[in-house]
């Protein structure tokens, strides 16, 4: 590459999702593919980008006394100093030299002299003073939040909701790397028989226990093997394979997904049911059911229908009482998969969440005449507030006396589920803690008698 041009990219990327919202996951991927990078090049790439956004507020701790508090900064300078100093404190292979070198003539090509003169003091204060120790800050919940980059409010919502140890848990967490982990199309090749033609390549694996589907990648890269390629596995996150897994499929059934990009769950669904049965995939928008589509050829699955559709308005394409099962994987907050787009805990605000609330209470409202009389319904989000979770099913269950939670769910859960700390009387909360994989919710309800 060109001399300053990854750092520039990676600056281009930072100011983008920043600044206009864009999403953190989707940007580099596409940059990814633009500059058709060399391993070694994404993958500093990625961690300088990724880095920087999950550290932001902790790296903001160490610029904000080098700036005066009259100076308005341009947000590619502001961008600039945080991933200079991600630099500084994090990649221990870049010499501070060069990160500050690299970030002065970076700002002269983008800027002025002045601009550099302002990015060269800030960084060379930085690293002639040491690192401000944000322990010595006496509150508990803004250490804590300056220590994991967590916004106050978010804190403050879950030490709320959970207590401050659970809090203190699924920050640091949020910090970590999170294991990638993989489901095998079981019609098309056996979890054992993956794994071993894996490490044949030298792609080391070990079985989850949340999907007898799941392989969790502990070395080597999986998205150059022919069996990713091919379509043999898909990537997915361990607790959202638990999804398919408790629906308590069989072939034949017929199944609506009403929330179903990009269609991990919805392809699972279908491999649970052996692909025998019609499994309804429906998204609010064509691009996103695309997706899906795509998807479901990848993996060689026939009995996928995708449409685009708002799926508060389905009981105008469907009859009352159709499906044998639903899952609404509700739009939530996505508060618990920060480990993964960190770019979320900026970006969204507590209003959103009353917001969401809205829509996920409305798509209940819609499909429940969907639902057969002993049919089940799974209900399951990427977030660990209560209000999307726990409170969002017990409203519904106050509002309709035909459901009720299925009291065999707990019982058909992993064993390691059964007794953990999210259990409660409306579903089970998993916290990034507590098996080092994203957090989310989950429950099963059955109807008993019809809809009125």
């Amino acid at each position: 590459m060109a001399k300053y041009e990854l750092r520039e990219a990676a600056l281009e990327l930072l100011t983008r999702i920043g600044e206009q919202g864009g999403y953190s996951h989707v940007l580099l991927d596409q940059e990814m593919k633009k500059r058709s990078l060399s391993p070694k090049d994404g993958g500093l790439l990625t961690e300088i980008v990724y880095g920087t956004l999950q550290n932001k507020l902790k790296i903001d701790y160490q610029i904000a006394p080098n700036i005066s508090k009259q100076k308005k900064l341009k947000p590619w300078v502001k961008w600039l100093l945080y991933m200079s100093v991600y630099q500084m404190l994090y990649l221990e292979r870049v010499p501070d030299h060069a990160v500050i070198h690299e970030a002065a003539e970076i700002a002269k090509k983008r800027g002025h002299k002045g601009i550099s003169g302002l990015v060269n003091g800030v960084l060379r204060n930085i690293q002639r003073n040491g690192v401000q120790d944000p322990s010595e800050i006496e509150d508990p919940a803004k250490k804590l939040s300056v220590e994991t980059s967590h916004p106050q409010w978010l804190i403050h919502r879950w030490i709320d909701q959970y207590g401050f140890e659970v809090t203190k848990g699924i920050c640091f967490q949020n910090l970590k790397h999170l294991p990638m982990s993989v489901r095998v199309q079981p019609l098309r090749i056996s979890r054992d028989k993956a794994a071993a033609e894996l490490a044949e390549r030298g792609i080391q694996t070990e079985n989850s226990e949340f999907s007898s589907q799941g392989l969790i990648i502990t070395e080597g890269n999986i998205l150059n093997d022919p069996l990713f390629k091919n379509g043999q596995l898909t990537v997915q996150d361990q607790s959202s394979m638990l999804v398919a897994e408790m629906m308590s499929l069989k072939p034949g059934q017929d199944v609506l997904d009403a929330c179903s990009a990009p269609g991990g769950k919805t392809t699972h669904i279908a491999e649970k049911m052996e692909d025998q049965g019609t499994v309804y995939a429906y998204d609010l928008h064509k691009k996103k059911a695309n997706l899906v589509n795509e998807k479901a050829k990848l993996l060689h699955l026939q009995s996928i229908e995708t449409k685009q559709a708002d799926s508060r308005l389905l009981s105008d394409v469907h009859e009352k009482e159709s499906f044998d099962r639903i899952l609404l994987d509700a739009p939530c907050s996505g508060l618990g998969v920060l480990r993964g787009k960190p770019d979320i805990k900026y970006h969204k605000k507590e209003e959103d969440i009353y917001a969401l609330r809205g829509i996920q209470d409305d798509l209940l409202e819609s499909l429940a005449p969907l639902l057969k009389v002993n049919g089940k319904i799974v209900y399951s989000t990427c977030t660990i507030d209560k209000h999307e979770n726990m409170q969002a099913v017990q409203h519904f269950l106050e509002k309709h006396s035909e459901f009720e939670i299925d009291e065999e769910f707990h019982n058909e859960l992993p064993a390691h589920l059964q007794n953990s700390q999210g259990w409660s009387e409306y579903g089970l909360q998993i916290f990034p803690q507590d098996w080092d994989t994203d957090g989310f919710f989950l429950t099963r309800m059955v109807k008993r008698k019809p809809s009125f």
